[in-house]
């Protein structure tokens, strides 16, 4: 019979623990991927940014020299990330391929004109910068004229600046819910054992030898949430970075090992406070509130 109970004990206790640790993996996981949102959300939106082309069309009348000329000055320029010229038996190829029939063919001619693409560094890419831009470029003689998606340009400008900003309150809602999260899962972990807190503050134990036990326990179990959280992200990232490759999530090193410092950091100072007051609320009720 005693050893019935004691074998129940521990799966009571093993059970609380698992508990504990899934809670705090799962709240702990949820904060990492938005973790990753907030580091990365420069980022992405450089990324996106640089999306946005320019194509500066060209004069039948460019001389080749020109159209060098123009080209070399466009990479070597500040707000440029890439500029390829494009002929126009390119873009007749290309456009062909899109349309799944041979235009030229049907015209007779071909009615493209020769271009650079250009696309500009993340920096530079706001509507005011690209508008005055493309008019210095549309000034030079040999320029046909130069086109680009103005309302895309705002729209990235501006859902940038919002979608940030959403992040990082996000970001402080789910921090605030996490620590609520844990908090309750331990408490109720500790809830479990207050008759013995209890025993062993009126056999006269000191309050810091009675928490000290707890503390270190649920400190341990938050480093082992904060690890499995951390392999979930790993798997996470790994898979994004999989399929898009272009993001870069996996080369700025340093980002990376501030995400694990501060997801492990999480894990044991959230397990310290929550544990430190949830041991301090049972020391300080009366043996009578115990039962409520």
């Amino acid at each position: 019979m005693g050893l019935s109970f004691e074998q129940y004990q521990k799966r009571k206790l093993i059970s609380s623990y698992f508990s504990v640790v899934l809670s705090i993996g799962l709240v702990l996981f949820l904060l990492g991927i938005l973790g990753l949102l907030v580091l990365n959300t420069r980022k992405m939106a450089d990324h996106f940014k640089e999306q946005i082309t320019i194509s500066v069309f060209l004069k039948e009348s460019a001389k080749a020299v020109e159209i060098d000329q123009l080209q070399k000055s466009l990479v070597m320029a500040d707000y440029t990330k890439t500029a390829t010229y494009v002929s126009k038996e390119e873009a007749a190829e290309k456009h062909s391929e899109e349309i799944g029939e041979d235009f030229i063919e049907y015209l007779g001619y071909n009615p493209l004109k020769n271009s650079i693409d250009v696309h500009f560094n993340a920096a530079f890419v706001a509507p005011d910068q690209i508008d005055t831009i493309a008019k210095e470029l549309a000034a030079k003689e040999y320029v046909h004229e130069v086109t680009y998606d103005k309302l895309l340009v705002e729209l990235v400008s501006d859902n940038v600046k919002k979608i940030g900003f959403w992040i990082l309150v996000a970001s402080g809602i789910f921090t605030f819910i996490a620590v609520l999260l844990i908090n309750s899962s331990i408490r109720l972990s500790i809830y479990s054992k207050r008759f013995i807190i209890k025993t062993m503050q009126m056999v006269g134990a000191t309050k810091s030898f009675i928490r000290r036990p707890f503390i270190w326990t649920n400190v341990q179990l938050g480093m082992l949430g904060a690890f499995i959280a951390l392999l979930a992200l790993g798997g996470v990232l790994y898979y994004t970075n999989s399929n898009f490759p272009d993001l870069g999530l996996l080369d700025d090193s340093s980002l990376l090992v501030l995400l694990v410092v501060a997801v492990f950091g999480l894990g044991i100072l959230i397990s310290l406070i929550s544990t430190y007051f949830a041991t301090q609320r049972f020391l300080n009720l009366r043996t009578d509130e115990l039962y409520y």
